[in-house]
């Protein structure tokens, strides 16, 4: 967390020697507009208020991705482990495309393109969800998949000794362990997920950037309002880390 809060103060101060050194183009001093995005005054607290309210949005949107990317990462790992070459073939062909596929490309896809392929028609957040998860579920399949291999073999002969069935063994000796390992790594995806919910703006969900690019048409102040987004992802980011960081210990000293 020190390193978080050191880092955070570097930004700041960052931000805080921009405003005091800020320049246009032709020379002249930059007039900053914070009165914008000023708690105390209504208009800037109205603006303030708007923009503020996309975070809840924007963890939604990242926490159910994560959560639908995570199941369908184990299945996709447990298939490429698998006897058969079938189900080995495709787990390697869903993450060979969907690795390939630019995230915004899919998104666009799903929310425009799919609809005329299948005749459903999804909403912004559900299409963000439906592309986050699918991009992220072949990132999270490689993750599983070393973990679960990483596992060392003796304990999967201890388990076998103690009388349990493959099943049981990968439930209670082989994941649990494989977890631990793969932690930091689920860490970094969520982060990665919750940077890339920003490209679902593009289709009309009113997260933070999407919010951020309205309030910005109707004050046209870009330098202040985007480095207020800048600092909400930030603090966003840093959070999150901060967070699986308690967690990985937690489960170190567990092991202890």
């Amino acid at each position: 967390m020190k390193r978080h809060s050191a880092g955070l103060l570097v930004v700041l101060a960052a931000l805080g020697l921009l405003t005091a050194c800020g320049g246009t183009s032709d020379g002249t001093a930059y007039t900053w507009g914070w009165y914008t995005l000023n708690p105390w005054t209504d208009k800037g607290a109205s603006n303030l208020s708007f923009l503020l309210a996309g975070i809840w949005l924007t963890l939604a949107l990242s926490l159910t991705a994560i959560a639908v990317s995570v199941v369908m990462g184990v299945l996709l790992a447990l298939s490429a482990l698998s006897k058969s070459k079938a189900l080995r073939t495709i787990s390697r062909v869903y993450v060979e495309v969907f690795r390939s596929i630019p995230l915004l490309v899919l998104l666009l896809w799903v929310y425009y393109g799919l609809p005329m392929v299948s005749g459903l028609q999804f909403g912004a957040f559900t299409a963000g969800i439906i592309s986050l998860a699918l991009s992220d579920a072949a990132f999270e399949s490689e993750i599983f998949r070393a973990g679960i291999q990483s596992v060392a073999k003796g304990q999967r002969e201890a388990a076998q000794t103690l009388g349990l069935s493959s099943r049981d063994a990968f439930r209670f000796v082989i994941f649990p362990q494989a977890i631990r390992i793969i932690l930091p790594a689920l860490g970094n995806q969520f982060v990665y997920v919750m940077k890339m919910s920003s490209l679902v703006s593009v289709i009309g969900l009113q997260e933070l950037t999407r919010r951020a690019n309205e309030l910005n048409v109707s004050e046209y102040r870009p330098l202040e309002i985007y480095t207020a987004l800048v600092v909400e992802y930030l603090l966003l980011i840093l959070l999150t880390s901060w967070g699986v960081r308690r967690l990985e210990k937690r489960l170190s000293n567990g092991l202890r």
